[in-house]
């Protein structure tokens, strides 16, 4: 009958907006050509909300054939430099492949003053570009840049995220966000020691993104000032042991290691650790592009 959406039509249409999470770069701030700086897509039909925009985040995308021309969001955990790195590259090269409206980007405080001092920065070749034979669409480089804090900072057509605080030593704000989907929540944890907010947070969450360093591998630096670097991991970020501990009360459907701190460590002794915490569940050890 005219007008009646059939179980078919419905089903094509669900399966156009499922979720898949895009593990677009697993490493930190040491450049490890394996490991692309801190970036996951969450990817709902053709959106595509983006966390955090570390080093190579374009090229990234471009590989993990998603859009190149601007990602329909992205959420900033902290302004870590390694999270940031590719936030110029994001803004521009989205620009100069077509990107026409503003970037709709959250941040925590200072995100717009980062965001209008890179803008200035770029100010000669926004100029060229816009002026010269390129014909790039003026104003097409714009932000929407919103500082944010704790609490439902997004919501448009059946996605929602939310931002929770956490801790990462000195930063005044740093947050994990939470996005709900039709059909998946994921939560990404940006960098954070464990946090008991957090665990209420991604409660039975589908997929679990964390970040994790190996704590059998932890020991003082021979480098200046490196004695500190086992008490600056430890008031700055998450052991796979204390993963595993959180992860046994969280039980997430998926674990997914990212951010991933290794000193050497191998995917077995880092899932190990997470294995000796508690946590029984389902484990991936992420790797740039991975899928879940």
């Amino acid at each position: 009958m005219k007008g009646t959406t059939s179980e078919a039509e419905t089903k094509t249409r669900s399966n156009a907006e499922n979720t898949t999470v895009v593990l677009l770069g697993t490493g930190m701030p040491r450049p490890d050509p394996a490991a692309s700086g801190p970036a996951t897509a969450i990817v709902v039909g053709k959106r595509v909300f983006l966390v955090d925009a570390g080093p190579g985040v374009m090229r990234q995308l471009a590989a993990a054939h998603l859009p190149i021309d601007g990602v329909t969001a992205l959420f900033v955990t902290h302004l870590h430099s390694d999270h940031t790195l590719g936030y110029p590259d994001l803004i521009f090269t989205s620009w100069v492949m077509g990107r026409k409206g503003p970037l709709h980007a959250y941040g925590p405080h200072g995100f717009k003053q980062m965001t209008d001092h890179l803008v200035a920065a770029y100010a000669e070749d926004i100029k060229v570009r816009t002026e010269g034979l390129e014909h790039q669409t003026p104003d097409g480089f714009r932000v929407d840049a919103n500082e944010i804090g704790p609490g439902i900072i997004y919501e448009s057509d059946g996605v929602r995220v939310q931002a929770i605080a956490v801790a990462h030593g000195t930063w005044e704000e740093a947050f994990a966000y939470r996005i709900d989907t039709p059909d998946r929540s994921v939560v990404v944890s940006g960098d954070t020691r464990p946090h008991d907010d957090l665990v209420r947070f991604a409660s039975g969450v589908d997929v679990l993104v964390h970040e994790v360093y190996a704590s059998s591998k932890l020991k003082p630096e021979p480098r200046p000032g490196g004695e500190d670097w086992p008490r600056y991991m430890r008031e700055y970020h998450t052991s796979d042991v204390e993963l595993g501990i959180l992860s046994a009360r969280i039980q997430p459907k998926l674990l997914a290691l990212n951010h991933i701190i290794r000193m050497g460590a191998s995917d077995e002794e880092l899932l190990a650790g997470v294995r000796s915490g508690g946590f029984t569940g389902r484990v991936i050890v992420g790797h740039d592009l991975d899928r879940c």
